[in-house]
């Protein structure tokens, strides 16, 4: 008996009750629905670069994806409808924030317990005596950035700098979040780590809930990030779902970002790379994980290169490969085991600004045969997977299994 929780990062179904409390370029998140505006650009022929036609997503739809987006927000997906032979429903978020250590930390069996922080929208963004810290640990003569932005804007915008001057690029977004990036020869990977690493607890105790190394590649208006990004977030003040798991004596592998998001707390093994590379690692986990193990995973480039991009296209292709590889995996889990799948929050690419959405987020699973479970909390996916594991659980979730 074993589960593998994961989370499809930003894939949201709409409908969240207090969407208008959250807001994209002044612009509330009200009618914001990531799965709905991609379906229906899909539909009508305006996601055709790399991909064509309607969006096609049998395997998550025959789970209930297409059902349990219709729940959230009352909007039927154009191409999805099947009927469920998973367990599904939709949950909504109780955090006040929409960023993913709020969506993880409460799918993993706490609603975030205070207000995180954030940093003003003016330009310049942070207090000098934060930028005169980076300077000290980092050894430069200055910073770069000092906004709100994108990273591949950032980089647009002082990747020529930063060659320049070896000083590196500081940047935050509506996430409670300070991001560095720098690049790997230039600046060098392990000192930009050490610099965010020695960095983060000052953040940390400002409740800024993460400090991102961000490094980069390539020469001016030719840069791309690495798979070398490394959080640093702050711990959770409580038990979490791997620590259920691991007090228990079981084994939990994180796979993708969930090591980073967590501080490592509750984590056995972890397993890295880009989504393909995370994708071969799930498939050898459901070959090989031990009996009564948790496989917590977390697929993020439908967020990172398609939401924040608001590339639609993009977004459709990284849900149709998604869907595929995961059917062969289905196919070679065991009797007893449990795949639930799940998202942290929206980043609907149809949508204004740059930034997440507020969203409900669909619950689909597959070994405990086809039922509807209605709306539920993002804690109770916690519960649940507690609950099938036979773990000893805390926190406010109740187990729809």
């Amino acid at each position: 008996m074993r589960a593998f929780l994961v989370v499809m990062d930003s894939v949201g179904i709409g409908g969240a009750p207090d969407a208008a409390q959250f807001f994209n370029d002044g612009l509330p998140d009200t009618g914001a629905n990531t799965l709905l505006h991609i379906a229906q650009a899909c539909a009508e022929g305006r996601a055709e670069d790399g991909r064509s036609g309607p969006l096609r997503m049998p395997v998550l739809d025959a789970l209930g994806l297409g059902q349990s987006a219709a729940l959230a927000s009352g909007e039927l997906p154009m191409g999805l409808g099947a009927s469920p032979q998973g367990l599904w429903g939709a949950a909504t978020e109780a955090s006040n924030g929409k960023d993913t250590p709020s969506g993880h930390w409460e799918l993993a069996g706490l609603p975030v317990p205070f207000d995180w922080g954030y940093f003003p929208q003016t330009d310049p963004v942070f207090p000098p005596e934060l930028l005169a810290l980076v300077q000290q640990i980092a050894g430069t003569e200055g910073t770069l950035g000092n906004c709100h932005g994108s990273g591949t804007v950032m980089l647009d915008r002082f990747g020529g700098d930063h060659l320049r001057t070896g000083w590196p690029i500081c940047y935050t977004s509506i996430d409670s979040v300070f991001q560095i990036a720098a690049h790997e020869e230039r600046f060098g990977l392990e000192r930009l780590l050490d610099l965010c690493e020695r960095l983060a607890p000052t953040l940390h105790k400002m409740k800024v809930g993460r400090v991102i190394a961000r490094p980069f590649v390539g020469q001016d208006g030719a840069f791309r990030r690495t798979t070398n990004r490394h959080d640093y977030a702050l711990r959770p003040p409580a038990p979490l779902l791997a620590n259920w798991v691991q007090d228990a004596g079981r084994t939990v592998h994180a796979v993708g970002k969930i090591g980073d998001i967590f501080s490592m707390e509750g984590i056995d093994h972890l397993h890295k790379g880009d989504d393909a590379t995370l994708m071969n690692h799930l498939g050898r986990l459901v070959d090989t994980a031990e009996d009564g193990a948790l496989v917590f995973a977390n697929f993020v480039e439908f967020d990172s290169l398609y939401g924040h991009r608001r590339d639609v296209s993009g977004y459709a292709r990284a849900l149709e490969w998604f869907d595929r590889a995961l059917g062969s995996l289905i196919s070679r889990l065991r009797k007893d085991d449990l795949l639930l799948l799940t998202a942290d929050h929206g980043n609907d690419p149809s949508w204004h600004g740059t930034d997440h959405t507020r969203e409900r987020v669909p619950v689909l699973a597959h070994g405990v045969g086809a039922r509807a479970i209605g709306q539920v909390a993002f804690a109770d996916v916690a519960a649940s997977i507690a609950a099938h594991l036979g773990v000893p659980s805390s926190g406010p979730g109740r187990s729809f299994l």
